[in-house]
């Protein structure tokens, strides 16, 4: 299992931009963190009869609680998610 850095992304005025990276977990789960360590959340892999999908779950500030994201076909679109905080 690879770390996975998720280019930085230009964005407009007053979007904050975030570098973070996808740190394998297990087999098909990986925690979205910040060059500091700072989780922001995780994409886990799901099974779909058309395909492998990923699903992007960011933390919340209630311990054990996320906020769904998105489902996405490619692991990068589901990562995109991180970029902008």
């Amino acid at each position: 299992m690879n770390t996975h850095t998720i280019p930085t992304v230009m964005a407009g005025r007053g979007a904050a931009l975030i570098r973070s990276t996808a740190v394998p977990v297990t087999t098909g789960l990986w925690r979205v963190t910040t060059s500091s360590g700072a989780v922001l959340g995780h994409v886990q892999s799901t099974s779909d009869p058309r395909g492998e999908r990923f699903a992007a779950r960011r933390a919340s500030s209630i311990p054990g609680t996320t906020i769904e994201l998105g489902l996405f076909w490619s692991i990068d679109d589901a990562l995109a998610c991180f970029d902008h905080g």
